[in-house]
């Protein structure tokens, strides 16, 4: 787990993120950002950037900015709860920046907002959430007598 105060790099292991190119840039208490370079493979038909990839940065960047924690034995783990978007403007150029901050934090649930910058000029969509703490990681799938579960689920 990550443990410096202001954190940088390719640290997340997160498969899907590392899947889509995401890089975080900067990660410290109530604070997350994370940049994607754009591609074609990931613009709509329009040419234009797909808006659930937009959707999952800003959930990340929301996300990881209230599970911060300086001590490496003791990580932070959280799922999102609720997540609303609003899409500004059309994303058309180079790179995204997601940034997220904690608005307000509770015993088990933190609620967080964030914003979506295109080549650092142009807010293209902001999101608010709420998110709840989890003892564990979500890892893989657990089978229960007669049905698949994910692991972890049951702690929402």
């Amino acid at each position: 787990m990550l443990s410096s105060p202001d954190v940088t790099g390719d640290l997340l292991d997160n498969p899907f993120l590392d899947s889509l190119g995401v890089e975080q840039t900067a990660w410290r208490d109530g604070y997350a950002e994370f940049r994607l370079a754009l591609r074609p493979s990931l613009l709509n038909r329009h040419g234009v950037l797909q808006g659930g990839v937009l959707a999952t940065l800003l959930d990340v960047a929301c996300g990881y900015a209230g599970i911060f924690s300086s001590d490496p034995g003791r990580p932070l783990h959280g799922v999102t709860l609720s997540l609303s978007l609003n899409y500004l403007a059309r994303g058309v150029g180079s790179t995204v920046v997601a940034k997220g901050f904690v608005d307000r934090r509770g015993r088990s649930v933190y609620f967080a907002r964030g914003e979506a910058w295109l080549d650092g000029r142009v807010r293209i969509a902001t999101a608010q959430g709420t998110f709840k703490y989890t003892r564990a990681p979500l890892a893989g799938l657990r089978e229960t007598p007669g049905r698949p579960r994910l692991t972890g689920l049951d702690e929402v």
